[in-house]
């Protein structure tokens, strides 16, 4: 079993959260809005509520935020997460869709790592999997999701691996955080795909839910 922070209240969090339970996990949910936080948790029913600004109770602690938020939110908690796995799931679209806003040869896994005290490792994973197709799937389905697993700390992404497969998912490690940012852009084209819409040829320099 795992001890899980989910930071976030939206329509990830809410997906994560109540599958986690269900495969022996202890989740906390964590946000500003205390009503928005106490009525997911009685929601999905076994999870705690907490606070910003309190130490997480998780030794994981997922970011189901928009990626604006991210860094802002790691910077806040401080050495709050030290010694704790970091789990970024956000995706840092454009408002088209033809490319990402993270920096220019990073990701947003790699802009988060810098806000991160010493001891804690950041792993990218889910940002591939939306929460409608998450919360859709069952743990009975015999075609298990696949989740992308990348980070620097082999202990880490061990964890968080575990940490998936408690939720009838399949971990694939993708290899270093760099790796974070093909996850990242690999969601712009599965957007994209979702949507309908076109890929431009010169979208992407680099090769490869909405974020709540």
């Amino acid at each position: 079993m795992s001890r899980i922070s989910i930071v976030g209240t939206g329509n990830m969090a809410r997906a994560l959260g109540r599958r986690a339970l269900a495969g022996g996990n202890a989740v906390e949910i964590i946000g500003r809005d205390a009503s928005k936080v106490d009525a997911l948790a009685k929601a999905i029913g076994g999870a705690t509520a907490g606070t910003i600004g309190a130490a997480p109770a998780g030794d994981m602690v997922i970011l189901a935020v928009p990626y604006a938020h991210a860094a802002p939110l790691v910077r806040q908690f401080g050495n709050a997460l030290s010694g704790k796995v970091i789990v970024d799931i956000t995706n840092p679209f454009n408002p088209d869709l033809t490319g990402l806003v993270a920096p220019e040869g990073s990701s947003a896994a790699q802009e988060i790592a810098k806000s991160a005290p010493t001891g804690a490792h950041v792993v990218k994973a889910f940002n591939t999997v939306f929460g409608h197709v998450l919360a859709a799937h069952t743990p009975e389905d015999p075609r298990p999701l696949d989740v992308f697993i990348a980070g620097d700390d082999a202990e880490a992404k061990a964890q968080v691996s575990v940490f998936v497969e408690s939720l009838a998912l399949r971990p694939l490690d993708v290899g270093d955080l760099t790796s974070a940012r093909w996850l990242e852009g690999t969601s712009v084209l599965l957007m994209r795909a979702m949507l309908g819409k076109a890929v431009p040829s010169s979208s992407f320099s680099i090769g490869l839910t909405v974020r709540d």
